[in-house]
């Protein structure tokens, strides 16, 4: 049954919480005011420690704040175990059933959508969430952000091994490791899905030993580029984030959140695809 057909009894829990606790309280503080008055400081013990002369009363635990700690925690075991708020209705899980509610109906809908379906909510998702830093056109609002109708193409590449990258839950690569020519061929290299001969050979030499021979990368060292210019690999940039280079001497961008706790697994998709469709190559 879900909360949402419960009663709501908060306002009666409390209010009985609220009254076990004063009752106990006055309980407590009127057997400690008989104890004060019925005691006579000649009949008192004292402790063994003193401070200056000043000696210590060796009084005993009240029964009362023995009694009511043992209540407090029984009450706190029923209250989270039986009561509220894991068996009774709240405003929070009833926002989280309806949330799972709708991703479920989201989900099935998704994936009966054609391509393009997907691509055009994939666009409405991105002009929400991503065109504040993109641009509407992707093109970066002038470097603001990654100029994303170079993703995914030589220039694209050109532009990580030129100024280095981080990010992505992986360490920073370092800018400069292949320039020139050889940047143009494994730039072609990668670009092409790992394909051709064009630039393997200096990807071989060079970026191997961190990429891998495949370029499945290595967990914590390197990303995967054998699906770099893929939907795959949007999807991992949206959900990991990306952080900026930390070397003054590069370009930086800002740093890019991770948008798994505010996007569904089929937003990121939808967005993803739509991102990769925005090359210019």
């Amino acid at each position: 049954m879900k909360w949402l057909n419960l009663s709501d009894n908060v306002n009666l829990l409390s209010i009985i919480g609220a009254s076990i606790i004063i009752l106990v309280v006055l309980i407590v503080v009127g057997n400690m005011f008989r104890q004060m008055v019925a005691t006579r400081k000649e009949k008192v013990e004292l402790s063994e420690h003193n401070w200056d002369g000043i000696g210590e009363y060796k009084n005993p635990l009240p029964f009362g704040w023995a009694f009511m700690f043992v209540v407090l925690i029984l009450f706190a075991v029923w209250y989270f175990l039986i009561g509220f708020p894991l068996g009774k209705y709240s405003s929070i899980g009833e926002y989280n059933v309806e949330v799972n509610d709708y991703n479920v109906k989201y989900k099935e809908k998704y994936a009966n959508l054609n391509d393009e379906a997907k691509l055009n909510m994939g666009e409405s998702v991105f002009l929400l969430n991503c065109a504040p830093c993109h641009g509407a056109e992707a093109t970066g609002i002038n470097g603001k952000a990654q100029d994303l109708t170079k993703w995914g193409s030589t220039e694209g590449i050109l532009s990580v091994l030129a100024n280095g990258s981080t990010g992505l839950g992986y360490g920073e690569m370092p800018a400069g490791l292949v320039e020139g020519d050889d940047a143009k061929a494994v730039a072609t290299y990668v670009a092409n899905g790992m394909q051709g001969e064009v630039g393997k050979d200096i990807f071989e030499n060079t970026c191997v030993a961190c990429h891998g021979e495949n370029g499945e990368g290595m967990e914590g060292v390197a990303p995967a580029l054998n699906h770099y210019a893929g939907v795959a690999f949007i999807k991992d940039v949206l959900s990991t984030g990306k952080a900026a280079p930390s070397d003054a001497g590069v370009k930086v961008i800002g740093t890019m959140p991770s948008f798994s706790a505010m996007l569904s697994e089929e937003q990121i998709d939808a967005v993803a695809r739509y991102v990769s469709t925005l090359s210019k190559e």
